[in-house]
C-alpha cells in the first residue's frame, strides 16, 4: 500500500484514481502528475516501483497544498471572513449559505433538521 501525502491509497485502482484520494488533488491534478512523473495512464498502484512513488511524493510535496496545509489554509480563509464581520463571514458564523441561495425553503444541509414551532397549528 503506497502512503503519500499521510493518506493510504488503494493500491488496485489506476493511479490517476487513486490520486484523488488526497485531499486537494482532484482528477485534474491526478492527471497532470502522472504526466510530470511519466507515468501511463493505464498504470495501477500496485504495478508502481517505489522510485516512481518517490518521484510523485517529491512532485507533490514541491507544486501543490494538499491535506493539513490546505485544511489550514481554508479554516484560516474562513476565520478572517468571520473576524472581518463581512456578509460572507456573518453568513458563516450563523450557519448559512453563503453563496447567496435561498433559505425560505431549502438550505437544510446548512441549517442542519427542521425545528418545529411550538402552538403552531
Amino acid at each position: 500500500m503506497a502512503r503519500i501525502a499521510g493518506v493510504n491509497i488503494p493500491t488496485n485502482k489506476r493511479v490517476e484514481i487513486a490520486l484523488t484520494y488526497i485531499h486537494g488533488i482532484g482528477r485534474r491534478y491526478a492527471q497532470d502528475i502522472c504526466e510530470k512523473v511519466k507515468i501511463p495512464r493505464e498504470r495501477r498502484v500496485n504495478e508502481l516501483s517505489d522510485q516512481e512513488v518517490i518521484q510523485i511524493r517529491e512532485v507533490i510535496d514541491r507544486e501543490y497544498m494538499v491535506e493539513g496545509d490546505l485544511r489550514r489554509e481554508v479554516a484560516m480563509n474562513i476565520k478572517r471572513l468571520m473576524d472581518l464581520g463581512c456578509y460572507r463571514g456573518l453568513r458563516h458564523r450563523r450557519g448559512l449559505p453563503v453563496r447567496g441561495q435561498r433559505t425560505h425553503t431549502n438550505a437544510r444541509t446548512r441549517k442542519g433538521p427542521a425545528k418545529p414551532i411550538a402552538g403552531r397549528r
